[in-house]
């Protein structure tokens, strides 16, 4: 395991994040603290650091939280190294649209779902591709992380916690942002521009989709992109072409969705489409 880093920050103001993606071997991090909260994911080897007066040890399947302005170090705990994922939320956004705080009394915890959320949300918001894909899984993983590990558990908001929405209300808010994620397929609103126009917070947002359509807003756009690519190939335009017409970043990543939904590539649809 070699030594790396890598610093990705995504978004601005109250809303930007710092993100982590590094392995080291040798490295010792320097006693200190940080402004925000750490939640990091090993991915692989161990690391151990000094927290709350205890010696700590973090491996592969585990999450970290550590809280703003508590001091550690951090290092190797085994001769190969670790490699990790870190996410630097600030406090507003890892509690946005609820009403109270939680306190995390354990740094280190075996839990694999917030795992698997807390990494796929950071790879997704590291690769850059689709924006409101990274914007609603981090919003699925801090959501998991407060529910299962938070000290306490305030009451939500009303505009976006745990009130329901009515049938009714909940049919139209989803219209709504159907809508608004089709007016223009190449440049998809962000996942708080969605919930703000339903007024709803982002989490609650996400969960009153999710209910009415089987998918959270990211994937059912990418769903209607490949459908409406579906009818341009069928026209005949490339899939080069086409990739751009309906958002995907490149052709190589509409060729990767269009066979993960149809089980064939866009060249193989457009041909026989052609030939038909």
């Amino acid at each position: 395991m070699g030594e790396s880093a890598e610093w990705t920050r995504v978004g601005a103001g109250p809303h930007a994040l710092d993100l982590l993606t590094a392995s080291y071997r040798r490295h010792q991090f320097a006693r200190h603290s940080h402004a925000t909260y750490a939640i990091g994911v090993v991915t692989a080897g161990e690391e151990q650091f000094h927290y709350r007066g205890e010696l700590r040890r973090a491996g592969v399947g585990t999450l970290a939280i550590l809280e703003p302005g508590e001091p550690h170090d951090g290092m190797a705990a085994r001769p190969e190294g670790w490699a990790y994922r870190v996410l630097y939320p600030s406090e507003s956004l890892l509690f946005e649209g609820r009403s109270e705080r939680s306190g995390f009394r354990e740094p280190v915890v075996a839990d694999p779902r917030s795992v698997h959320l807390i990494r796929s949300a950071h790879e997704e918001l590291t690769a850059g591709v689709d924006e409101l894909a990274g914007q609603s899984k981090l919003a699925w993983a801090f959501a998991a992380v407060i529910q299962r590990h938070g000290e306490r558990h305030g009451e939500h908001r009303g505009d976006g916690g745990g009130i329901r929405v009515s049938d009714a209300a909940a049919g139209r808010k989803v219209a709504e942002i159907r809508d608004r994620l089709l007016a223009d397929l190449r440049c998809a609103p962000s996942l708080r521009e969605l919930a703000a126009g339903v007024e709803l917070s982002p989490f609650h947002m996400l969960r009153v989709f999710r209910e009415a359509t089987g998918f959270p807003p990211h994937a059912w756009l990418v769903l209607e992109r490949v459908c409406h690519a579906r009818h341009l190939l069928a026209a005949g335009r490339t899939p080069a072409d086409v990739a751009g017409i309906v958002g995907f970043a490149d052709q190589a990543h509409l060729t990767r969705w269009f066979k993960r939904v149809t089980g064939v590539t866009p060249a193989a649809f457009r041909n026989a489409a052609r030939g038909a």
